[in-house]
């Protein structure tokens, strides 16, 4: 299951998937078509001869100009796509491209014009007249018209799609979505009495007196996610404890230890085979189960944008904005124990984020950046009040805590001007109070 869903997130980022697809329906429903018409559909027709009534040589002529039109069109269209991408890469970071490779409305819109060409060659090659007996498929005719209509009113979409997509608020835009769609599917809302990552101890359970069996990686690459059921009845069927070296998200390196089996005895080769198999591995991070990696991509755009070169502050904070709106929906959220049980047995040793690693993976970086910036430490210092009104936990308020002192360094180091100083000082004065006063508990935020 886990090598499917790799392979079926790797051909929905392909250009090549759903054009070719929509290409083998044009090839379908041409021979359909021709079938309906050879099958004496044209004594119906004849009562409308002014849509299926074109001769031969007319209905030659419109198929193969329509299909020379759309072929020209995919080589334009393939341009444009080109451009965009170049442009996504220099202004923002070249991690977003993937997100542009996956819009449907770039595939889909390929596939039409492809999708028309390819039916227009099929219909073309059916139309015959003099000695070869006369056959025009007209219905098939009349339908490669009506696409060709169509095509064009894809171009026109296709052009306001490309011209929109490639906004700074619609690039962050929509790698937020997506993190927080992952965030949502990894991290529900109620995940019942079990503890939460607040509630690991390690001193509970101790890992130094056990036989730790290193199982290396196959290849080399990020992990980009881990099949966590298998992964745990594998550890029952062996009676052993598997803990995860690397995490989602993280590169590992071939032959280096990807995780570690508890056993007495030194595995076989079909248990190192089934624990490799649980991790997919690949050139690239993707956000389905990383969704620090969706973090990471609007951390680049900010360090792209608050770079000499391009110096754009207002995207900046357009990033800042959005990694608040990911992080709000995770704040009062319980991230699982790292610790998985089964029938009271502890089995699975797992590694993956908090909200304590995520918050930093955020920030930290920007915070770098932004020396001297008022507009930049203004807006964190506003993403902090918000993220501490969300959450109750020690652990993640501490956190935040931390997170005010350094900006409070910064803003002492880098701002001259008194008069920011000071605004900015009352500001952390009023996150301190809050971070201080214990808020009320939110509704969905479970027991850490």
């Amino acid at each position: 299951m886990s090598k499917f869903k790799q392979l079926w997130s790797n051909l929905r980022s392909s250009f090549w998937f759903m054009p070719s697809l929509i290409v083998v329906v044009s090839i379908v429903l041409a021979a359909a078509l021709i079938e309906a018409d050879s099958a004496g559909s044209d004594r119906w027709l004849a009562q409308w001869p002014r849509l299926f009534g074109a001769g031969a040589e007319g209905a030659r002529g419109m198929m193969s100009t329509i299909a020379g039109s759309m072929i020209s069109v995919v080589g334009v269209t393939f341009s444009m796509i080109l451009v965009v991408l170049a442009l996504a890469s220099s202004q923002y970071t070249s991690r977003i491209l993937r997100n542009f490779m996956r819009s449907r409305v770039t595939q889909v819109v390929l596939g039409i014009f492809a999708g028309n060409f390819t039916y227009c060659l099929i219909v073309l090659r059916t139309i015959r007249s003099g000695d070869e007996g006369t056959f025009v498929p007209s219905l098939a005719v009349f339908f490669g018209f009506a696409l060709a209509l169509g095509g064009v009113g894809a171009l026109v979409y296709f052009i306001h799609h490309i011209a929109s997509s490639i906004e700074a608020s619609s690039v962050i835009a929509s790698v937020a979505q997506e993190t927080i769609a992952a965030i949502d599917r990894l991290f529900p809302e109620k995940l019942g009495q079990g503890p939460g990552e607040d509630d690991d101890d390690q001193t509970l359970h101790p890992q130094s007196g056990r036989n730790w069996r290193a199982v290396p990686a196959r290849e080399s690459g990020y992990i980009q996610r881990v099949n966590d059921s298998a992964l745990l009845r594998l550890a029952r069927d062996s009676n052993a404890i598997v803990r995860m070296e690397h995490g989602v998200g993280e590169f590992v390196i071939q032959n280096t230890t990807l995780a570690s089996l508890a056993l007495e005895d030194p595995p076989d080769p079909e248990t190192l085979d089934a624990l490799q198999a649980t991790f997919s591995i690949n050139r690239h991070r993707t956000v389905e189960q990383d969704a620090a990696f969706g973090i990471r991509q609007i951390v680049d755009v900010a360090l792209k944008a608050l770079s000499p070169g391009i110096n754009d502050v207002t995207t900046a904070v357009t990033c800042v904005d959005y990694l608040t709106t990911i992080l709000a929906r995770l704040a009062p959220r319980q991230i699982p124990s790292s610790h998985r049980y089964e029938e009271g047995e502890l089995r699975v040793i797992a590694k993956g984020p908090s909200f304590e690693s995520m918050l930093a993976e955020s920030f930290d970086q920007i915070r770098n950046n932004a020396k001297g910036n008022v507009a930049i430490i203004s807006r964190m210092l506003d993403a902090f009040q918000t993220l501490a009104s969300l959450t109750a936990s020690p652990h993640r308020r501490r956190a935040l805590r931390e997170q005010v002192q350094w900006i409070a360094e910064l803003t002492e180091r880098t701002v001259e001007s008194a008069h920011d100083r000071a605004r900015i000082d009352t500001r952390l004065e009023r996150l301190r109070e809050t971070l201080e006063t214990e808020p009320a508990r939110c509704p969905v935020e479970e027991k850490e």
